[in-house]
C-alpha cells in the first residue's frame, strides 16, 4: 500500500484501499489452481484425478438427502412461501429436529458434521425447491456465527454457542450499513470500550441483514477505536457475537424484495447494546479478516445453490421443448431454440463440475480456495441468471406466467416466473459480479505486486529495494521468457479424450497469454490500473472461463472413465469449451483497442446531466 499516493487517488479512496489491502490474506502457504493459472502455470494435478465421493461418504449425504427432502415436500408449498412471505414455523422447527440448522457444525458440538460436498448437496437439493428455504439455511450456516466460530473462536466460545445450533437457534451476519455497501472504510457503527476494556457499547444500524430480524445470536461488525501504526491513525474494524436478547438490539424493518419472499432481512438498530470482550472473534480491529476469510467457504454454497436452480429450468425446458409443437416440430427442434438449450445444458455441466471440485478443495483443505471460490460464485451465479432467463423465453408466455395462475387453469403449474424473480439477487449479494471481479483481479495479481511494491515504494530503505530489485531480476528473467515459449501443459498419465485433448492444450497456451497480458498491463497502467476496472474485468473473465473449461474437462475424464458407453459428458464438456473459447477471444482482443475511454466520457456527461433531455415525456418516479 506504500506505493499509493494519498495525494493522487484522494483521501477517501486511499482510506478504502488501505483498509482493504490491511484486511485481506496476505500469505499463500497453500497452492491454487487458480493463481497459478494467472501464472502462465496449469496444474493439473490440483484437479485430476477429478474428485470423488468415497462410498461412505456418498451414503451419509444421499440418507441426509432423503429426510430433508421429505419435510420439504410435507411440510412446503413453495408458492404458498411466495405468497404469504414466510416459511412455515413447522417446516423451520422440522429442518431444526434433523439437525438443518447445524450441519457443518462438528459433532463434538452436536453438530451434524457434514463435509462441503454433502452441505453443498444439501443446499443443491433445497434451492431445486425453495429457494426462501435455503437461504434461511445457507445464510445461518455459510456466513452466519457457525462458520466464524468454526474458524476462529474461542473453545469457550465454540462451547457456549454452537450447541445452540444444534437446538434449531438461527444466526445473522450483520456488515452492510444503509450509508456503506461494499466499502467497509465509511462504516459508521461503532464499539466503544467501557469498563476499563471489559465490555464494548455498539451504536448504529445495519441494513440487509438476511435473517436479522429473526436472529437469536449474530455476528455485528464495527469500528472499536482507531489505532496509530507506523505514524498512521489506522481504521479497526471488529466482529461481535450479540445475541438478540440483549439491551438496546432492536429490529426496526423487515425488508421486502422482487424475489425471496419467505426470507427474513432487515433493518437492525444497535443503541448502547453492551456486549462483553470475551465475545470478540479472533481479536479487535480482525473483522474484515474474518469476514473475508469466512467468505473464502462460505461463498461456496451459491454456486450449489444455483446449479440445482438451474437444473431445474434444464428440467422443464427439456419437457416444454419436446412436447410443445410450433410450425409442424417440437420447438426444441427449432435451430434458434435448440442452439441455446445446448448451451444450457453444457453450462450446467460445466457448473456442476466447479461447484464439486471447489468444495472437495475446502474438504481437503490442501488448496487455498480464495480465487477458486470467488470464481465458482462469479460464474456460477451469472450462468444461472441467463440460464433460467432462457428456460422463461422458451416457455414465452408460461415462463411469464405464475405457477398459482398455471395450476388454476389447469396446467403445470411450472414456477419459472418464481425462479426468476428468486434468482435475480445472486449476482449481488455476499459480493456483486463487480466487487467479484476486483476482488479476483488484486488476488491474481499478487504474485507481481509481492514483488514490485517494495521497488516503487518510497518508504522501503534503499538497501531492500537493491535486493528486490536484484530477486525480480532473478524472477522475471525466466518466468517472463517462459511466457512466450510453446508448451501445451497436458497433464502427463492422463489418458484424454480426443475431442477434448485440444482444448486442453488451449487452456495451456492460453493461461501464459493470460499471463504476460496481466503482467503487460500492469506495466503499462502501474497506480493507475486501479481506473481500469473493466479491463481486469475482461482479463478476469477469461480466467473464468479458463478454470470452468479445465473442471470440465477434468469432470468429463472421470465419468468417461467410469462408463466408457456414455459419451454425454465428454460432448457436453466439448460444448462447453467450445463456446467458452469464443468468449475468451472476445475479451482478450478488447483488452487495449476499445471504447471503453469514450464510454466513461458519456457516462460522466449522463451523470452530469448533459443528456436529460432524454428523459423526455416521463412521469418522473
Amino acid at each position: 500500500m506504500d506505493i499509493l499516493d494519498e495525494k493522487k487517488i484522494g483521501k477517501e479512496k486511499f482510506k478504502a484501499l488501505e483498509l482493504a489491502e490491511d484486511s485481506r490474506e496476505k500469505e499463500w502457504s497453500q497452492p491454487s489452481f487458480v493463481a497459478e493459472l494467472f501464472k502462465g502455470n496449469v496444474r493439473w494435478d490440483l484437479i485430476l484425478p477429478y474428485p470423488k465421493q468415497s462410498v461412505e461418504e456418498k451414503k451419509i449425504g444421499d440418507d441426509y438427502l432423503k429426510k430433508i427432502e421429505a419435510v420439504l415436500k410435507e411440510q412446503i408449498d413453495p408458492d404458498k412461501v411466495d405468497e404469504t412471505g414466510d416459511v412455515p414455523k413447522a417446516a423451520l422447527d422440522a429442518l431444526a429436529k434433523l439437525g438443518a440448522f447445524a450441519m457443518k457444525i462438528p459433532k463434538e458440538y452436536d453438530g451434524q458434521g457434514l463435509s462441503q460436498v454433502n452441505y453443498n448437496r444439501v443446499l443443491h437439493l433445497v434451492s431445486s425447491y425453495c429457494a426462501s428455504t435455503a437461504v434461511w439455511l445457507s445464510a445461518h450456516q455459510s456466513i452466519g456465527v457457525p462458520q466464524p466460530l468454526k474458524l476462529f473462536g474461542t473453545e469457550e466460545q465454540k462451547k457456549k454457542y454452537l450447541p445452540r445450533f444444534a437446538k434449531g437457534a438461527i444466526s445473522a451476519f450483520a456488515l452492510t450499513e444503509p450509508d456503506v455497501g461494499s466499502d467497509p472504510a465509511k462504516m459508521k457503527t461503532t464499539a466503544t470500550p467501557i469498563e476499563d476494556g471489559k465490555y464494548y457499547l455498539i451504536n448504529g444500524e445495519k441494513l440487509w441483514c438476511t435473517n436479522g430480524t429473526v436472529a437469536d445470536i449474530m455476528v455485528v461488525m464495527a469500528q472499536t477505536p482507531a489505532k496509530m501504526v507506523k505514524g498512521r491513525e489506522k481504521k479497526q474494524i471488529t466482529a461481535f457475537i450479540v445475541e438478540n436478547t440483549m439491551p438496546g438490539f432492536e429490529v426496526v424493518h423487515r425488508c421486502m424484495f422482487m424475489g425471496l419472499k419467505g426470507i427474513q432481512n432487515g433493518l437492525l438498530r444497535f443503541t448502547n447494546v453492551k456486549v462483553p470482550r470475551e465475545n470478540i472473534i479472533l481479536g479487535e480491529g480482525q473483522g474484515l479478516k474474518l469476514a473475508l476469510t469466512t467468505l473464502n467457504t462460505g461463498r461456496l454454497t451459491m454456486p450449489a445453490a444455483v446449479t440445482g436452480a438451474s437444473k431445474v429450468a434444464i428440467n422443464i425446458t427439456r419437457k416444454w421443448a419436446k412436447e410443445r409443437v410450433q410450425w409442424g416440430a417440437p420447438v426444441g427442434e427449432h435451430e434458434a431454440i435448440s442452439i441455446k438449450i445446448a448451451s444450457m445444458v453444457s453450462t450446467v455441466f460445466a457448473m456442476d463440475a466447479v461447484n464439486h471440485i471447489c468444495a472437495t478443495m475446502a474438504d481437503k483443505q490442501k488448496v487455498d480456495i480464495r480465487l477458486e471460490a470467488a470464481m465458482a460464485k462469479l460464474c456460477c451465479t451469472e450462468a444461472s441468471w441467463k440460464i433460467v432467463d432462457g428456460a422463461v423465453q422458451i416457455r414465452g408466455g408460461r415462463g411469464y406466467e405464475t405457477s398459482p395462475s398455471l395450476k388454476a387453469r389447469g396446467e403445470k403449474g411450472y414456477p419459472l416466473e418464481r425462479m426468476m424473480r428468486d434468482m435475480r439477487i445472486n449476482t449481488i449479494i455476499e459480493g456483486t459480479s463487480q466487487i467479484m471481479r476486483l476482488f479476483i483481479a488484486r488476488e491474481a495479481m499478487d504474485f507481481h505486486m509481492s514483488r514490485i511494491l517494495p521497488i516503487l515504494s518510497p518508504k522501503t530503505p534503499l538497501g531492500k529495494r537493491l535486493a528486490a530489485i536484484a530477486a525480480s531480476i532473478k524472477t522475471y528473467s525466466v518466468w517472463y521468457p517462459s511466457q512466450f515459449l510453446p508448451g501445451d501443459q497436458l497433464p502427463s498419465g492422463t489418458p484424454i479424450p480426443v475431442q477434448l485433448e485440444g482444448h486442453m492444450r488451449y487452456i495451456g497456451k492460453t493461461s501464459k497469454r493470460l499471463a504476460r497480458t496481466l503482467f503487460h498491463a500492469m506495466t503499462l497502467y502501474q497506480q493507475g490500473l486501479e481506473k481500469k476496472q473493466h479491463l481486469m474485468s475482461r482479463l478476469v473473465n477469461a480466467g473464468t472461463d479458463l478454470f470452468s473449461m479445465a473442471a470440465s474437462c477434468a469432470k468429463a475424464i472421470r465419468e468417461i472413465q467410469e462408463n466408457p458407453a456414455d459419451a454425454g459428458p465428454v460432448e457436453l464438456a466439448d460444448l462447453f469449451c467450445r463456446q467458452a473459447r469464443g468468449r475468451i477471444h472476445k475479451q482478450m482482443s478488447g483488452l487495449f483497442f476499445n471504447s471503453d475511454a469514450f464510454a466513461n466520457k458519456v457516462a460522466k456527461n449522463t451523470l452530469d446531466g448533459k443528456y436529460a433531455w432524454l428523459e423526455n415525456d416521463i412521469i418522473e418516479p
